[in-house]
């Protein structure tokens, strides 16, 4: 089944949710606070080539300015990073949709997601 990782209070969440319902998609919603993915899920993400190192940031929020923006991504070993997102999901850019076989960070529009995964 495929898992939603989402954050219920972060409004472009709500749209992706949104459009998988009206396509009629089945997801296991996740709140990416509360069960953030595991290292073994991001580190197998990355050997993939399904995401940088980057790509796994919300690189416009509120906690990675915190935690020290660009400079975090050039101070930290790439295992204290991945560390990082599995402590705390608002860092986590998000959505992430995800089967087990393959992956999506973040939200464009309806039109992208139905396209990945429809």
């Amino acid at each position: 089944m495929l898992k939603f990782y989402w954050y219920p209070n972060c409004s472009t969440c709500r749209k992706a949710r949104k459009a998988l319902q009206l396509a009629g998609i089945p997801f296991q919603a996740i709140d990416i606070t509360i069960s953030p993915p595991t290292e073994k899920q991001f580190k197998s993400w990355l050997q993939s080539g399904q995401a940088e190192l980057k790509g796994f940031f919300n690189t416009s929020g509120e906690e990675y300015r915190k935690a020290g923006g660009a400079s975090l991504l050039k101070s930290r070993s790439e295992s204290e990073l991945i560390a990082m997102l599995t402590k705390n999901g608002r860092l986590v850019k998000r959505p992430i949709l995800a089967d087990g076989n393959k992956a999506t960070f973040g939200f464009r529009d309806a039109e992208a997601i139905l396209k990945a995964w429809s």
